[in-house]
């Protein structure tokens, strides 16, 4: 038989257990809620990711190769330059440079880069004023240096040249930018390399880069993969050795009618539109042909 005593010790006994859940419950709601904030924090976080901004198509036009195909460049009045083997003047061509590179602008002056033969000694870039006067720097190669002058890209300070070799590559050259940096003689003259930029991962073929910021170049490489590049420095360019971090931006699109191998070519950054445009030079029989992407910066 259950005394009266007993009873009432059950009775408070079970409200202490009632008093003790309550508690218990409030903990499980507030962990419950507390799960449901973390989560949905993490879903915005994955939507900003998922929303970073990517290079996105916008047109595509095509030059004829020959005036074309080697380069591009966006002049500050909004037009486009485009160069190809026929764009070297004949006064440099009977000098022995056979070949141009990918242009640039800066200051309203030219820049552009010239190779001569295989088993020549120098290279030159030139610089042609608003008033048509081309001045010409000619480099000695350094020790173990290529002959090759594949494009030249100036500073967003004015200050530096950048340029590059062929084949596969675990740098680009840095030269006083000519005319524009004091160092540099005022008419043409010599042109001693001022540095290099070492690249954190072997390239291959780079036809062209542009500065689209002082601490971002994007060039463009004739692998296997036509690939687009960007090369992030640690800082602005000061003519003394630096480094350069490569990542892979995209592949241009290869699209013509003709088959076979197609061949990346120059590049530009335009900053008063913000536009991107890539070069890749037609196969086959359509080789005559060059077509130029625009891409724009845009969130997805």
């Amino acid at each position: 038989m259950i005394s009266v005593q007993d009873s009432m010790r059950r009775t408070r006994g079970g409200r202490r257990s009632d008093a003790n859940a309550v508690p218990a419950v409030r903990r499980r709601a507030a962990l419950t809620a507390l799960l449901a904030a973390t989560a949905l924090i993490a879903s915005g976080c994955a939507s900003k990711a998922a929303a970073a901004p990517a290079w996105t198509q916008v047109s595509t036009s095509t030059v004829n190769s020959l005036t074309g195909a080697e380069g591009v460049a966006s002049e500050p009045d909004g037009t486009i330059l485009h160069r190809g083997l026929g764009s070297i003047p004949s006064k440099l061509r009977l000098e022995g440079w056979n070949h141009i590179g990918d242009p640039d602008f800066a200051s309203g002056d030219i820049f552009d880069a010239y190779q001569g033969a295989a088993s020549g000694k120098s290279k030159m870039f030139s610089v042609t004023t608003p008033d048509g006067k081309i001045l010409e720097y000619t480099h000695t190669l350094d020790a173990g240096e290529l002959f090759n002058n594949s494009f030249a890209t100036v500073s967003p300070d004015g200050q530096w040249l950048v340029s590059g070799e062929f084949g596969q590559q675990k740098r680009l050259q840095v030269f006083p930018a000519p005319l524009l940096n004091h160092s540099t003689p005022p008419n043409g003259g010599s042109l001693p390399q001022a540095g290099q930029i070492t690249l954190s991962s072997p390239v291959s073929n780079i036809q062209a880069c542009d500065f689209v910021t002082a601490e971002e170049l994007i060039c463009t490489s004739d692998d296997s993969a036509k690939d687009v590049l960007k090369i992030t420095l640690p800082g602005p360019l000061d003519g003394k050795q630096t480094t350069g971090q490569v990542a892979t931006l995209f592949q241009i699109p290869q699209v013509s009618k003709c088959k076979g191998t197609f061949e990346a070519e120059g590049d530009d950054f335009d900053t008063a539109t913000q536009t991107l445009r890539v070069q890749i030079v037609q196969p086959g029989l359509c080789k005559l042909s060059t077509n130029v992407i625009a891409y724009r910066l845009e969130s997805s």
